[in-house]
């Protein structure tokens, strides 16, 4: 979507358009990386348990407000989430 900022200036939204949207097996990769367990994950975005559990069973989704807390504990511990063309979302560490 176009819009014309502040300045003046022409400028495209891209609100999300690098930015894989977290899945269950998105969630459980990036766990993986981090030997994390649901519980490790809950502590550090703080969640409850139950709603990784859930989201994780595909038992529902997830607010998008709880998937930025999910994605902000992970990336606050060197998870990056990429996507790849031809491929689709993934995730890996950072270079330390």
């Amino acid at each position: 979507m176009a819009y014309i900022d502040q300045y003046g200036q022409h400028r495209t939204m891209v609100q999300g358009q690098n930015m894989p949207i977290l899945s269950p097996e998105l969630c459980r990769a990036a766990r993986g990386l981090l030997d994390w367990t649901q519980s490790d994950l809950a502590e550090a975005a703080e969640v409850s348990r139950s709603t990784i559990r859930d989201f994780e069973g595909h038992r529902h989704d997830i607010h998008r407000a709880t998937s930025a807390q999910l994605r902000r504990a992970f990336e606050e511990n060197a998870v990056v989430f990429v996507t790849i063309d031809d491929v689709g979302p993934g995730v890996c560490l950072k270079s330390r």
